[in-house]
């Protein structure tokens, strides 16, 4: 799980314009090849050192702050259970972000 800061407004490919203010938590996954190594991509797309943009969250990443990284050690897919939980405590925001291969409305929460 990311913590990121944003400000502003940015594209974020096909769900269009967003605007952000405030702080938000995004809920990712790290399975599958690379592993841990798609953390330390963002963490280079947030400190402008990857311009590539392949994931909702790099667009957000571009715009605000990486505040910190959250990581729960499993080989088990839990994403969506996260999201869930999370919804019951913080306000989801942006159908569709980060959740386009699954039934969740979004895995980014604002705080």
């Amino acid at each position: 799980m990311l913590v990121l800061e944003a400000h502003g407004t940015v594209r974020v490919g096909r769900l269009g314009r967003q605007h952000f203010d405030g702080v938000y938590l995004y809920v990712g996954s790290a399975l599958g090849p690379g592993g841990l190594k798609r953390v330390e991509r963002h963490r280079a797309v947030a400190l402008g050192r990857n311009k590539t943009r392949r994931w909702h969250v790099d667009y957000l990443l571009a715009l605000g702050r990486l505040r910190g990284v959250f990581v729960i050690e499993t080989s088990q897919k839990i994403e969506c259970a996260v999201a869930q939980r999370l919804s019951r405590i913080a306000q989801p925001v942006v159908k569709g972000f980060g959740s386009s291969d699954c039934r969740c409305f979004s895995h980014l929460f604002r705080l």
